[in-house]
């Protein structure tokens, strides 16, 4: 199924979650990390600390794996909306955002 989410960024875990992300952590999860790395290069900042995306996701409760297994450590306030088909968001890159705001 395809969502479409809206989460807060935790500021204080970004550095984290985007070294997690390039480093072949996230990529290597089974069964979703493939597609929330492909999920968060998607993803745009739609305002000051707030990001939108679209994501595939099987679960019975949307994103409940990926929720449990690393969104939660650096989001807050995620929402979901089941969407027929991926639209487009207006925003800033999210992945430029991370790369920019990491300290290594």
């Amino acid at each position: 199924m395809l969502y479409k989410v809206r989460a807060k960024i935790i500021e204080e875990n970004l550095s984290i979650f985007y070294e997690k992300l390039i480093d072949g952590t996230i990529y290597d999860q089974r069964p979703d990390g493939k597609e929330i790395v492909a999920s968060m290069k998607r993803a745009r900042l739609i305002k000051s600390g707030v990001v939108e995306w679209f994501e595939n996701c099987g679960c019975s409760t949307p994103l409940q794996h990926e929720r449990e297994t690393q969104y939660d450590y650096y989001f807050s306030d995620i929402t979901t909306e089941l969407v027929d088909e991926s639209g487009k968001i207006n925003g800033k890159s999210f992945w430029s955002y991370m790369e920019k705001n990491n300290p290594t």
